[in-house]
């Protein structure tokens, strides 16, 4: 399983789940504005993603893409059920009501959240 991401990662990897495969300049254009980095630092955390296995490099036409290895879903279950826990200090699931008018979720995405979440709390209880 691969590891959670940190803040900015999660903002690259949102960019791939969005946009699919992408070459680091593109990912790099994507987040500018969100990150402020320069190309190298884009780049340095793309491989230290690939290392943590939330991305993965696949070349195209001799240029290294990156895609996302990590799938959404898992991840954001894992981010928000651990928000959940250890920020909230809440037992159970977080109802999916909460993830209403999300520009990164749609609206099947939430109920297959759900029920991520649900399963990720039956383990925390075991």
């Amino acid at each position: 399983m691969p590891q959670n991401p940190s803040e900015t990662e999660l903002m690259l990897l949102k960019a791939l789940w969005r946009e699919g495969r992408m070459s680091a300049r593109e990912v790099h254009d994507a987040t500018e504005a969100q990150t402020g980095w320069s190309f190298s630092a884009t780049r340095k955390t793309l491989e230290r993603m690939e290392g943590k296995g939330l991305i993965r490099v696949e070349p195209l036409h001799g240029v290294k893409t990156y895609l996302p290895q990590a799938e959404k879903l898992d991840v954001m279950a894992r981010l928000i059920q651990n928000f959940a826990s250890r920020i909230l200090d809440t037992e159970g699931p977080l109802p999916a009501a909460a993830f209403t008018g999300s520009r990164v979720l749609d609206k099947d995405e939430i109920g297959d959240l759900e029920m991520l979440l649900a399963e990720l709390s039956k383990e925390d209880e075991a």
